[in-house]
C-alpha cells in the first residue's frame, strides 16, 4: 500500500478523491440551496464537454490565454534578463513594477474597457499583465545568478553584451524562467475567468456567469470542475515541454503565488 501511494499521480488522485467525497458529504449534510453534492456536479461535466456552444466557449477563452500568455513572454523575458544584467534597466523599471504590483488585475478591468471596450484585446490585457510579474521576478532572478565567469570569459571571446544575453545568460537562467512561466500560466488562467466574467461575452467565465445568473448551480459547480481540470492538464503539458526544453535541471515544485 506505502509503494502504491509513491506512483507517480496516484496522491493527487487520491487528494481529489477526498475532497469529492467531503463536498458530497458536506451538501448532504447541510442542504443549502447553493451546494449541490458533488456527484450532481459531475453528471453536468459530460454535458457541458459534449455541447457545441460551451465548447466554444472554452475554446474563446484558450485562444485569449494563449495570446496573452505567449505576448507576456515576448515582452518579459528579455524586459526580467535585462533587469537582472543591467542596473540602469532595474534602477528604471523597478519603482514601476512596485506600483502595479500590489494592483489586482481584475481591479484594472474597469478602466481597461473604457480604453479598448470589452472585446478580446482588453481581456487579453488583462491576461499580459497577470502574467507578466512572476516572469519578470523570476527572469531577473536567473539573471542575477549567472556565474559571472562564464560572462567574462564569453566577453574575452568578443562577444557583445547582446550576444551575452541571449547565448549565456538565457540558457543559464533558463530554470528560473520556467518556474516563472509555470507560476504566470496558472495566473493566466486566474485572469482570463475573472475578466471573462466581468467583461460578458464568451469564454467559460461567460458559462459560469450566466450559470449563476439562473440559479443553475450543478452547471457552476460543473465548469468550476472544468476550469480546474484544464488547469491540470495545462500545467502537465507545460511540464512536459520543461523536462524536454531543459531536462538536465531539477524540477522545481513552486506553489503559484497572486492574484487576478
Amino acid at each position: 500500500m506505502r509503494q502504491l501511494l509513491y506512483l507517480p499521480g496516484v496522491p493527487p488522485l487520491l487528494a481529489c478523491i477526498g475532497l469529492l467525497a467531503l463536498w458530497e458529504a458536506g451538501a448532504w449534510l447541510l442542504q443549502v440551496n447553493g451546494l449541490p453534492p458533488a456527484s450532481a456536479a459531475l453528471r453536468e461535466v459530460p454535458a457541458i464537454l459534449g455541447d457545441r456552444e460551451s465548447l466554444l466557449h472554452i475554446l474563446d477563452s484558450l485562444r485569449r490565454m494563449v495570446l496573452g500568455f505567449g505576448l507576456a513572454l515576448m515582452v518579459t523575458i528579455p524586459l526580467g534578463l535585462l533587469m537582472g544584467r543591467f542596473r540602469s534597466v532595474a534602477a528604471t523599471a523597478n519603482p514601476l513594477l512596485m506600483v502595479i504590483y500590489p494592483v489586482p488585475k481584475a481591479a484594472l478591468m474597469p478602466i481597461i474597457m473604457l480604453w479598448l471596450g470589452i472585446g478580446d484585446a482588453s481581456k487579453i490585457l488583462v491576461i499580459f499583465l497577470g502574467v507578466s510579474l512572476p516572469v519578470i521576478y523570476h527572469s531577473y532572478q536567473g539573471a542575477r545568478a549567472v556565474d559571472e565567469k562564464l560572462l567574462w570569459s564569453a566577453a574575452a571571446m568578443g562577444l557583445g553584451p547582446v550576444a551575452r544575453l541571449f547565448r549565456i545568460v538565457l540558457p543559464a537562467a533558463a530554470p528560473e524562467i520556467f518556474v516563472g512561466c509555470r507560476t504566470g500560466l496558472v495566473l493566466a488562467l486566474i485572469t482570463m475567468i475573472t475578466s471573462e466574467m466581468i467583461a460578458r461575452q464568451s469564454g467559460a467565465g461567460n458559462i459560469l456567469f450566466n450559470a449563476l445568473d439562473m440559479a443553475q448551480y450543478e452547471t457552476v459547480y460543473a465548469m468550476i470542475i472544468v476550469i480546474g481540470l484544464l488547469g491540470i492538464v495545462l500545467d502537465a503539458g507545460f511540464e512536459r515541454l520543461r523536462l524536454l526544453l531543459i531536462a538536465w535541471s531539477e524540477p522545481r515544485q513552486d506553489f503559484a503565488v497572486g492574484g487576478g
